[in-house]
């Protein structure tokens, strides 16, 4: 297989959308020099990443835009509830909608959470500082429960 077919054949596989066991059996079954495979996996890799900026940057752009939906949202409800107090009315009925004023539920205001009884109170389990574990198992302190461990993974320069 020549080189045009190789990477061609990476092409098309890049436009699949394979679950992760047929990708690499599809991977596997593609003949070519192991530097050749490498680059174009890594290339490959490389679409990806852009593709994901790409997403992210649109997330970010929608989440900001929905952000500022809520926002006038509640800087409309607030104008329009203000509107209402102001004016001593307490209901508008037109056409399509209808706009009241209500008592909302009861909410428990806690002023000092150091008065509340025990019994009111939820007990949360301790959590791991890794942090700190990570520190004083370098210096090599031993720690029942942890220890350290080295892992590798793929760097591509």
């Amino acid at each position: 297989m020549n080189l045009y077919e190789l990477s061609n054949n990476y092409r098309a596989i890049q436009e699949m959308d394979l679950d992760e066991e047929t990708l690499r059996d599809t991977l596997d079954s593609i003949v070519g020099e192991a530097e050749q495979k490498a680059e174009n996996i890594v290339k490959w890799i490389k679409n990806l990443k852009g593709d994901n900026t790409a997403i992210k940057e649109e997330e970010t752009r929608l989440k900001n835009k929905r952000i500022a939906n809520e926002n006038k949202i509640k800087s409309l409800s607030l104008y329009l509830e203000d509107f209402l107090k102001t004016s001593g009315l307490t209901k508008i009925k037109t056409e399509l909608f209808t706009v009241s004023l209500q008592n909302n539920p009861p909410s428990v205001d806690v002023y000092d959470a150091t008065l509340i009884p025990a019994k009111y109170l939820i007990e949360q389990l301790p959590q791991v500082d890794k942090t700190l574990l990570k520190e004083v198992l370098k210096q090599g302190e031993e720690i029942p429960g942890a220890t350290l461990k080295q892992t590798e993974g793929l760097r591509i320069r």
